[in-house]
């Protein structure tokens, strides 16, 4: 596959580095907000080489306790820090810089030394587990650098790690390793390091989250004890056929065994791209692993949107960095955390065209700082002084004639903390507009009798009406913004339209046509078997030692009794790889 050279930014420091004002640390140095140049760090005696790599210094403020998290990203197989970790001309690579700037953290991105496996692993299943060992002692060695350079102003308590596949597995034996060092881990499709590299593709027999646990624990020695606030969250794809995925759920289960003591299992909650999240709460009701499957995500690092998509990187899914960043901050056992204020009114009036905002809220600690009034409309406003204390009320002159809606957002002086988003509902200033169709029409999902439709709100509007092929298909105007077209013949075209109601039965015009097709009919089923098995069944076929799905043609992994495949038939003679979409 192509790789992406990626540009390394190379200003100098003194002149990007400026004070930045952060709750309990008055004169905190702004990085430059752009990845390093190629560093050189600790030399690996155990492997070869000397580590190196980049790291990102962001220059927007910390989220957290007024110093920097520092989290160290390393790469799978057949990566490198410069070609799919770090930003480059034409892709975000992991995408890291999103994050690190909205949480103003450090982020370190290693090159793996002594080219492992012949494909630049990191050293995840060796038996030695030392902290002067190997990979061990040049990563630790790394953060040390770090945390013990005030200008990076490093929270030891803040410390993370993750990565993917080798990387992924490194995690978790940094994680079982140091686990006063690493106060969360994020493990993405990695094996349980105490298997084999030949052993990746499915859990061995005698394998258990038991004994994974016991060795992770004998690894911490007389650490162990920082289990007790160390927190995981773990990842992996449905279509991942290169790491075997039950060990996704096989390292959280030895993870919270690790951690001791009795969790409940919470509900299955959706991750945009594609996710469901399992979290567990422990005994106290914090929560302290998070178990994430992607659907239809292959053996990758989801780096969501802007992220690069292509060599073990998906940019169509999950954005990971977003979602754990996240996890980490929240859930973080080691740093006291105050609560965000919270808003507990807000509203808006209107007078000839001048708009009055309205808003109070309540802090924990502190006094409020400020107020944020956003406001969407014909003449939008965006006030980030809007004023301050348990309430205020600001006025806005000069508003142009339409709809408009907004939100209220308080933060405390205190901790620099901010609240959740108090919504002003839509309101009018001036004479209505005239009713416009609706925007962003859209189909939805799709069987062999019915189509989905979705579609923005209309300013003004009380209802909709649907048209199919120019025919109207609702009798009374419908009140929400989607609607199902049922009762249709199967593998049939449809075209669509919208249109919006107003008070007084006033109907706007239709909006623009979309096109849908109903689906064949045809019933998806999904068959687990050994790449033997398919082959000889006639759900694929060989070629240079592999099976390849028949019609797809996606690679299976080796034709043999042991490698085992899901294959789905999603049309006569159509498999792919994993499960019915």
């Amino acid at each position: 596959m192509a790789f992406f050279l990626k540009r390394a930014a190379r200003a100098a420091l003194a002149a990007a580095c400026m004070s930045l004002a952060a709750p309990g640390f008055a004169q905190l140095q702004a990085g430059p907000g752009a990845w390093s140049a190629n560093q050189t760090w600790a030399t690996d005696t155990t492997n070869g080489g000397a580590l190196t790599g980049y790291y990102y210094w962001p220059a927007t403020a910390p989220a957290l306790a007024g110093k920097r998290a520092l989290v160290l990203v390393l790469h799978g197989c057949a990566q490198t820090a410069a070609n799919d970790v770090i930003n480059g001309a034409s892709d975000g690579g992991y995408n890291w810089r999103a994050a690190a700037d909205q949480y103003g953290a450090v982020i370190l991105a290693p090159n793996a030394t002594g080219n492992l496996y012949g494909a630049h692993c990191w050293d995840w299943a060796a038996t030695n587990r030392s902290r002067s060992y190997g990979h061990n002692a040049v990563l630790l060695d790394l953060i040390n650098r770090f945390v013990s350079n005030p200008q990076y102003a490093i929270d030891p308590k803040q410390i993370y790690v993750t990565g993917l596949s080798s990387g992924g597995s490194k995690t978790m034996v940094m994680g079982c390793v140091a686990p006063d060092i690493f106060a969360g881990v994020g493990i993405n499709a990695g094996p349980s390091p105490t298997v084999s590299s030949t052993q990746i593709s499915s859990v061995p027999s005698g394998t258990t989250s038991t004994s994974v646990a016991n060795s992770c624990s004998s690894w911490a020695g007389s650490n162990a004890s920082h289990f007790s606030t160390q927190i995981a969250s773990l990842i992996w794809g449905t279509n991942d056929y290169v790491v075997g995925q039950a060990y996704g759920p096989l390292n959280a289960a030895a993870m919270r065994q690790v951690y001791g003591g009795a969790f409940t299992k919470g509900a299955t909650a959706t991750v945009p791209g594609g996710g469901g999240n399992v979290p567990y709460t422990d005994s106290s009701g914090k929560l302290r692993t998070s178990e994430i499957t992607v659907t239809g995500m292959a053996h990758a690092w989801p780096a969501g949107a802007g992220g690069q998509n292509s060599n073990y990187v998906d940019a169509s899914k999950v954005n990971y960095p977003a979602f754990v960043m996240n996890f980490w901050f929240t859930n973080n056992l080691r740093v006291t955390q105050s609560a965000p204020p919270a808003m507990t009114s807000c509203s808006a009036s209107v007078s000839g065209s001048t708009v009055t905002v309205t808003g109070a809220a309540t802090v924990a600690s502190g006094a409020m700082g400020s107020y944020r009034v956003v406001l969407n409309g014909p003449t939008p406003v965006d006030d980030s002084a809007a004023g301050s204390g348990a309430s205020f009320s600001k006025a806005y002159a000069a508003r142009a004639d339409g709809y408009y809606s907004g939100t209220v957002t308080a933060t405390g002086s205190a901790t620099g903390l901010t609240s959740s988003a108090c919504a002003i509902p839509q309101f009018l200033v001036g004479s209505p507009p005239a009713l416009q169709p609706p925007a962003g029409l859209a189909i939805g999902a799709r069987t062999a009798s019915s189509i989905a439709l979705t579609w923005n709100a209309s300013n003004g509007a009380v209802g909709y009406n649907v048209y199919r092929n120019g025919a109207k298909v609702n009798g009374s105007p419908l009140t929400s913004t989607g609607y199902t077209d049922g009762g249709l013949a199967a593998a049939t075209s449809y075209s669509y339209q919208v249109s919006a109601t107003g008070n007084g039965g006033v109907e706007s015009a239709k909006s623009g046509t979309v096109t849908g097709t109903t689906t064949s009919g045809f019933s998806c089923t999904a068959t687990t078997a050994s790449n033997y098995a398919h082959v000889q069944a006639g759900r694929a076929h060989t070629s240079g030692g592999y099976a390849l799905a028949n019609g797809s043609n996606q690679n299976m992994g080796l034709y043999n009794t042991f490698y085992t495949s899901t294959l789905a038939q999603t049309s006569s003679g159509y498999y792919i790889v994993g499960n019915c979409p």
